[in-house]
């Protein structure tokens, strides 16, 4: 058994490379090898969001409170709302983040890839989260 104590897993600002708005990281688990697996939960100011990315073996996020928005590449925006998951597909380019209005958390959990959990990239304009692709 491993108990991970708080205060070895601070948490940490979410850098504004991968994030609009202000977004707060706090380490649930990181598995050492052979194991892969990490999670994370991630609370959001109002409108604050991730940019476009993906995992390499997909993503879940577990909805804790708020309202979450997801949407994939060349999808529609989607309201998810607490106690609700969402599976994201390895390699599926999306983005999710807080409604605007409302602050929002989730758990959120992947896998690596020879090391990489995510794969980032442009940032989600202010049109697209507003719906206007």
């Amino acid at each position: 058994m491993i108990i991970v104590p708080l205060a070895q897993a601070p948490t940490r600002k979410g850098p504004a490379s991968y994030f609009t708005g202000n977004v707060w990281q706090e380490p649930i688990y990181e598995a050492k090898e052979p194991s892969n697996i990490r999670a994370v939960r991630v609370s959001f100011e109002p409108g604050a969001r991730t940019a476009w990315h993906t995992h390499s073996l997909g993503q879940v996020i577990h909805i804790v409170n708020g309202i979450c928005l997801v949407q994939s590449w060349g999808g529609k925006i989607r309201e998810i709302m607490p106690g609700e998951t969402c599976y994201f597909e390895p390699g599926e380019k999306h983005w999710h983040g807080a409604a605007s209005g409302h602050f929002m958390c989730h758990i959120a959990i992947q896998e690596a890839v020879n090391g990489s959990h995510v794969n980032w990239m442009e940032h989600v304009s202010d049109a697209q989260y507003g719906g206007q692709n």
